[in-house]
C-alpha cells in the first residue's frame, strides 16, 4: 500500500471553486465513502477546511486512486450523477453524465496529487501551518485532529492513515513549541483589521459588529476587541451563543433580526456563519450605505461558503464600501511570514520526514525477519528435541552449552541477512530483497501473516 493526498487550497484554486466544494453539508463524509466505495482505497481521511479540501488515501495502485478521487471531488463540487449511470471512467462520448466528466476535468486544473514520500511530506508541511494562507496558524492542527477522528468513528482509517496523521500532529506541535513560527504569523483577522483601518482611521472610534459565533467569529472578535475597538456588537442566529460570545467579549449581543440596522450601525463588519448561501446580499448594503449617508465602511467575509454576495455579481458597487474576503486576505498575507522562523520549521519538517520514512521501511521487511528468525528457532528447537532422543542421557549443563552452541552459530549466520534486509530497506529495495529472503529460506506468506498480525483476544 502506498500513501496518495488530492487535493486543491487557496495555492492552486479561485475562491468560486474552494466555494462550489463547500456549499454542501456532509461533503467530506461523502468524499470519503464514494473513494473508499471504488475499491481503489483502503483508507481515507478527507481534510476540510476554509482554504482547502484535501483526500488522504492508502491505495494498493496510483492510478485508478487517482481517477476515484478525482470522480468523488466532481460529485462533491455539486455535479449530479444521473440515477443509474455508471461510473465516469465508463462513459461513452455524449452520455448524459458527459456534464460530470467536463466538471471533473476542469477540476483537475486545480488539482495536486502526492504520492507516497510526497505525501508524507505534504502532510507535515500542512500540519505545520506552513502551507496556511496564514503561514504558521495554528487551527490547521485541530482541523487535521478532528477530521482523523471523524474518519475513525466511521472506520475509514487503518494502520497507515493513523500512523500518517499522528506523526503529523506530533510535527506540528513540535514547530510551535521548538519555533517561534506562530508569534510571527500573520492571522487573517490582523491583516483585515489592517486593511479597515487604512480606510476607516484609527479603531479607538469604530463601531464593529461580529456576525456568527463559531469558532472562527470567536477569534475575530477576540481579535477586534484587542484592538482597542471603540463599540462591538454580536449577531448569530442562535441567541444564547451570541450572548456568550458577547460576555467573553465585553460585547452587545444583538437578535438576528436586527441584522440590517447593525449593518447600518456598524464602520466595520466581521462575517463568519458556516450558512450555505448569502446572509448579507448587495441589496442589504446598499440599504445600509443609504442610511449611512456616505460614511465608509469595511466588510470583511471570513466564511466559505460566502457569507456576502461577491461584489462580482452587483450591478455596481456599493458606494463607501469596501470588501475584504478570502481572496483579498490571501493576496495580502503573501510574503508576510516571518523567513527564519519558515525556513526553522522547514528543516525540522525535513527531518521528521526522513525519520518517518525509515522507520516505515524498516517496518515494511520486519514480518520478513521475524518470519525469518521464527523458522531458525523452530528448527533449532527441533534439532535439540532430535538430540535429547539420540542421548537421553545428556546431563542439562552440557545440553544447555550444546543449544548455547547452535543458537550462536544460527544468530551468526542470521546476522548479514538481517542487517542487509534492513540497510536495503533504507535504500528503497527492502521489498526485492525480503521476497528474496522468503524465497530463499521458504518462507510462507502465512508465515509473515503470523508474526505481522496481533494474534485476535479470546471472546469473553
Amino acid at each position: 500500500m502506498s500513501l496518495l493526498v488530492i487535493g486543491l487550497s487557496h495555492h492552486t484554486a479561485p475562491l468560486s471553486v474552494l466555494e462550489a466544494l463547500s456549499e454542501r453539508p456532509g461533503r467530506a463524509e461523502a468524499i470519503a465513502a464514494s473513494v473508499l466505495s471504488s475499491a481503489t482505497a483502503t483508507e481515507a481521511v478527507v481534510l476540510s477546511t476554509c482554504n482547502r479540501l484535501e483526500v488522504y488515501a492508502s491505495v494498493p495502485a496510483f492510478h485508478p486512486a487517482v481517477a476515484a478521487i478525482g470522480e468523488a471531488l466532481a460529485l462533491a463540487a455539486g455535479v449530479e450523477e444521473p440515477e443509474g449511470a455508471r461510473r465516469v471512467s465508463d462513459l461513452p462520448p455524449g452520455d448524459p453524465a458527459d456534464a460530470l466528466a467536463d466538471r471533473a476535468e476542469a477540476l483537475a486544473d486545480h488539482l495536486y496529487v502526492r504520492y507516497d514520500d510526497a505525501a508524507v511530506a505534504h502532510a507535515f508541511t500542512v500540519a505545520c501551518g506552513l502551507d496556511s494562507m496564514a503561514v504558521g496558524e495554528a487551527q490547521i492542527l485541530g482541523q487535521m485532529r478532528d477530521s482523523l477522528a471523524g474518519a475513525q468513528s466511521r472506520g475509514q482509517v487503518g494502520e497507515s492513515l493513523n500512523a500518517l496523521f499522528q506523526g503529523a500532529l506530533r510535527v506540528g506541535k513540535r514547530a510551535h513549541t521548538e519555533t517561534d513560527i506562530d508569534q510571527h504569523s500573520v492571522s487573517l483577522v490582523q491583516i483585515a483589521l489592517e486593511e479597515a483601518a487604512a480606510v476607516l482611521g484609527p479603531l479607538e472610534d469604530v463601531a464593529a459588529a461580529v456576525v456568527g459565533a463559531g469558532g472562527m467569529s470567536g477569534l475575530a472578535a477576540a481579535t477586534v476587541r484587542r484592538q482597542g475597538i471603540g463599540s462591538l456588537t454580536i449577531v448569530n442566529r442562535t441567541p444564547e451563543r451570541a450572548e456568550r460570545l458577547a460576555a467573553t467579549t465585553s460585547g452587545v449581543a444583538r437578535p438576528w433580526d436586527d441584522l440590517t440596522d447593525v449593518l447600518a450601525e456598524s464602520d466595520l463588519v466581521v462575517t463568519c456563519t458556516g450558512a450555505v448561501g448569502h446572509v448579507i446580499t448587495a441589496d442589504m448594503l446598499a440599504a445600509s450605505a443609504s442610511r449611512r449617508g456616505g460614511r465608509p465602511q469595511v466588510v470583511v467575509d471570513l466564511a466559505l461558503p460566502r457569507d456576502v454576495e461577491p461584489v462580482v455579481s452587483w450591478p455596481h458597487a456599493v458606494p463607501g464600501v469596501s470588501l475584504v474576503d478570502l481572496q483579498s486576505l490571501g493576496l495580502l498575507l503573501e510574503g508576510r511570514a516571518d523567513t527564519t522562523q519558515v525556513v526553522r520549521v522547514r528543516e525540522l519538517v525535513t527531518g521528521e520526514v526522513a525519520d518517518y520514512l525509515t522507520r516505515r521501511m524498516e517496518k515494511s521487511v520486519a514480518p520478513t525477519v521475524a518470519a525469518l528468525r521464527a523458522r531458525a528457532a523452530a528448527l533449532v528447537a527441533t534439532e535439540m528435541e532430535r538430540l535429547d532422543q539420540r542421548l537421553p542421557g545428556l546431563d542439562e549443563a552440557t545440553r544447555a552449552e550444546v543449544g548455547l552452541a547452535v543458537h550462536r552459530i544460527v544468530e551468526k549466520l542470521l546476522h548479514t541477512p538481517t542487517m542487509r534486509v534492513k540497510e536495503f530497506a533504507m535504500e528503497g529495495s527492502g521489498d526485492d530483497y525480503a521476497a528474496a529472503l522468503r524465497e530463499l529460506f521458504d518462507l510462507e506468506p502465512k508465515d509473515v501473516a503470523n508474526v505481522s498480525t496481533p494474534p485476535k483476544r479470546a471472546q469473553p
